[in-house]
């Protein structure tokens, strides 16, 4: 007796963690209802999100946006007569339901997969993909391990079957050491950053290095802790540098407490940053962030994105969210036109020549214009685009230009 119920309940405990590890599949709109070619062929692709969980603010706009592009071209026919047919999985930021996505997708024999959101799911995914040489892009992962086996060695194996929409942490330290020379003319510069922070670290290390290519001298180095809310002592030391900018790799509400306690120390230095500063004019008064600039990922209001802002809004009925949304329509785009490669070849969806096809493409992406910028990809497979930068004026975050 105790036997059998001890079988019992192990069964039970087995079910249970079935079902609590169990990735839900849904489809399209796109597909429902609508007629496939005369032969009812299909092209299957994975679009693996997280739509529920802490992160959902994230994943939901690239989930929701990517449908829109692939919604469209299913309205005008598809492609080479095939409609898209997009297989949905919310892998909870989580990178085992990652990969048990991308298993119950190849399965059912998809051929590409866009996602995953957050760096942790999606290196896991890109694992997986890899093995199996699966088209694979994501919106927003910006770690340079997502097409890196080893980001740390510049000889690293490469997952040449992945690639990003969104430009990498590095790209924006370079960029912002590049403006503040180019724009501002500055010779002298002081850094703050969030020691511990794999974000703030990694740009801070890409500004230094730029900085040193161009001359400009770094006159100071101030770190703060996580959790740290108390900068004088920080801004104190810096101000007493009178540096030409500071840069502060760092997130929107320890910018604005950050730039208050400079002004506060006296200084008058322009403060940059990077795509972390969105949203900062609400954390600081319009008097002391008059003339800061970041860079962005995408710039909202601009005559690139308009139309893509009003499709969303019709969608969804609520304003794009933030900068996910349109990476993920561009990233969509950029998936869209390496499938049309692989039909234009002639091959078979979902087939390993046609998968190597819609690589192929996808690498040698030169100039092709989407809503954040133009693509082409660097050997490691990160976009080479422009990056937007916004200035604080009159306490709004206005689109400056391009760089």
């Amino acid at each position: 007796m105790k036997k059998l119920i001890a079988l019992v309940l192990a069964a039970v405990m087995l079910f249970g963690l079935i079902a609590c590890g169990a990735t839900t599949e849904t489809n399209t709109p796109a597909t429902e209802g609508s007629e496939t070619a005369a032969n009812g062929e299909t092209i299957k692709i994975a679009l693996i999100t997280n739509t529920t969980g802490d992160y959902a603010m994230y994943g939901v706009p690239v989930h929701n946006a990517a449908l829109i592009y692939f919604n469209e071209i299913n309205e005008a026919g598809g492609i080479n007569g095939k409609k898209l047919e997009v297989l949905e999985y919310d892998d909870k930021a989580d990178g085992v339901e990652s990969v048990n996505a991308f298993n119950l997708a190849m399965d059912k024999g998809i051929t590409a997969v866009l996602g995953s959101v957050l760096t942790g799911a999606t290196i896991a995914l890109a694992d997986a993909t890899y093995d199996a040489n699966v088209p694979q892009i994501t919106a927003s992962a910006t770690a340079a391990g997502v097409t890196m086996l080893e980001p740390d060695k510049a000889d690293s194996e490469i997952r040449t079957n992945v690639f990003r929409s969104c430009f990498i942490d590095p790209f924006q330290g370079t960029k912002m050491a590049q403006y503040a020379v180019e724009k501002f003319g500055a010779k002298t510069a002081a850094i703050f950053f969030e020691s511990g922070s794999d974000y703030s670290e990694g740009v801070k290390a890409a500004f230094e290095a730029e900085a040193q290519n161009l001359g400009l001298e770094i006159v100071a180095t101030e770190a703060f802790g996580t959790g740290d809310k108390d900068y004088k002592a920080q801004m104190t030391n810096i101000a007493a540098k009178n540096p030409d900018v500071v840069f502060m790799p760092i997130y929107y509400g320890e910018a604005g407490l950050a730039i208050t306690a400079l002004r506060a120390a006296g200084s008058s230095a322009i403060c940059i940053g990077g795509d972390g500063f969105g949203s900062v004019k609400d954390y600081a008064s319009a008097e002391d962030l008059e003339g800061t600039v970041y860079c962005s990922g995408y710039a909202k209001g601009t005559e690139d994105v308009k139309d893509f802002e009003e499709k969303y809004l019709a969608t969804y009925g609520e304003e794009v969210p933030n900068m996910f949304a349109p990476l993920a329509y561009d990233a969509a785009m950029l998936l869209v036109e390496g499938l049309k490669a692989a039909e234009a070849q002639g091959l078979t969806a979902g087939t390993d020549e046609y998968k190597q096809a819609t690589i192929d493409a996808i690498k040698a992406t030169d100039g092709l214009k989407g809503i954040t910028g133009t693509y082409s990809f660097d050997e490691f497979n990160n976009p080479i685009k422009s990056a937007a930068i916004i200035e604080l004026s009159g306490g709004e975050e206005l689109f400056k230009e391009t760089f």
